[in-house]
Parts: structure tokens; C-alpha cells; sequence
């Protein structure tokens, strides 16, 4: 398993300010993507109910993207020759990303993001070359990307299967596992961000009224 904290070292999102911490830091560029300064996480249990269902599906994809990890890497230690195990993680992965990320994605996209990155501006939270961005724009981008990654994994997977010359389809093969280890590591910050910096603003920011209309 990747050490995380090795993940990104430039993360472009940087803690939202702590306003009791007297440090005042951008939203785009932290100086350890998994150690802010300061950070204090909000416990699950005194999250509001919206947010901790969001938590709920973050572990379930964990658990999809550790097991689509250990595939990846037995993948490659067995010069990219397939198995039951590794088809059926494989498998998974694709019908994870196909049909419980996007419902996930949604609630974020439609429900979470809008207010929070309203209140986000503001207190004053936003590039200050554009007020109008928020580190929200980067979680929004993260989940676009990370769907265009995981269908070239996906195509890349049938073109090499398809390939007669030996030496094509492994660079095809090598492709696809640098694809899918750039999603994992990508999600697995993305996950960290939203549960420990997000989600802790949105309980900061959001009033009782405003979580009973994001679950209407």
C-alpha cells in the first residue's frame, strides 16, 4: 500500500483558514497535502447526517479503490497476465466507478458544493486573483478527471487484450497501470480532503436550517 503522506508534496489545496490558529493560509497550496497546520478534525459521530452518509460512501470506495490497487500491482509482478482475482477486482472498480460515483459525485456537485463555496467567499476564502474560485473548483475538477482516467484505464485494458505484437500491448498495459495508480492516489487525497477539510467548514459554516434543505 502507497504511504499516503507521500502522495502529493505541491497539493493545491491548502487548509481553509483557521481563524483561531492566528496563521492565515491560501486554499491552494498546503505545505503537506495530509499534515495542515493545525488541523483538528471533526469526530463522525458529530457530523451532520448529510455529511456522514458522504463519509459512509467515501469508505466504500476506499475499500474499492485498495482492493483495485492490489490488482493493479499483481497485475504488474505477473507481467500484466490477467487472473480470476485480478478480472474480478478490475471488474469491480469499473462498475463502482460506473454506478455509485456518479450519484455521490452528484450530491456533492448539486447539493454541497454550491453553498459551501458561497459561503466560502464570503469570509474571504477564494484565490485572490479571482474571487469567484474557491478550492471547491479543484474537488469539482478532481471528480471530472478522475471519471476521464478511469475510461482510459478501461480502453486502454481492451486495446492492449487486442494487440497481436507482444511488445505494443505491454507499453498499452503500462499505460493503463500508470492511469489507475494516478486515480487511486488522486482519490485517496481527494477522500482526505473533503473529510477533513471540507466537511469540517461545512459544519462550521452551515446553519441547522440550511443541512435539513441540502437532504431535500
Amino acid at each position: 500500500m502507497n504511504d499516503h503522506r507521500n502522495i502529493s508534496k505541491d497539493d493545491p489545496l491548502k487548509r481553509i483558514v483557521e481563524k483561531n490558529s492566528g496563521e492565515e493560509l491560501s486554499p491552494f497550496d498546503p505545505p503537506d497535502a495530509y499534515d495542515p497546520p493545525n488541523l483538528e478534525t471533526v469526530p463522525y459521530y458529530k457530523l451532520d447526517p448529510f455529511l456522514q452518509e458522504l463519509v459512509d460512501e467515501h469508505k466504500a470506495f476506499t475499500d474499492v479503490l485498495n482492493d483495485f490497487e492490489s490488482a493493479l500491482l499483481k497485475w504488474r509482478e505477473n507481467n500484466w497476465q490477467f487472473d480470476k482475482e485480478i478480472d474480478g477486482k478490475f471488474k469491480n472498480f469499473f462498475n463502482f466507478i460506473d454506478e455509485k460515483v456518479p450519484a455521490h459525485n452528484q450530491k456533492e456537485e448539486k447539493d454541497l458544493f454550491p453553498l459551501l463555496n458561497k459561503k466560502l467567499i464570503d469570509i474571504g476564502e477564494h484565490n485572490p486573483k479571482d474571487s469567484s474560485l474557491t478550492g471547491i473548483k479543484i474537488m469539482e475538477d478532481e471528480h471530472i478527471k478522475v471519471a476521464q482516467a478511469a475510461a482510459i484505464v478501461f480502453n486502454f485494458l481492451g486495446l492492449g487484450s487486442r494487440l497481436p505484437d507482444q511488445r505494443s500491448r505491454e507499453i498499452t498495459f503500462q499505460s493503463a497501470f500508470e492511469q489507475g495508480i494516478a486515480i487511486i492516489e488522486t482519490m485517496r487525497l481527494h477522500i482526505f480532503r473533503e473529510e477533513n477539510i471540507l466537511f469540517k467548514q461545512a459544519m462550521k459554516l452551515f446553519d441547522k436550517e440550511e443541512f435539513v434543505l441540502l437532504k431535500k
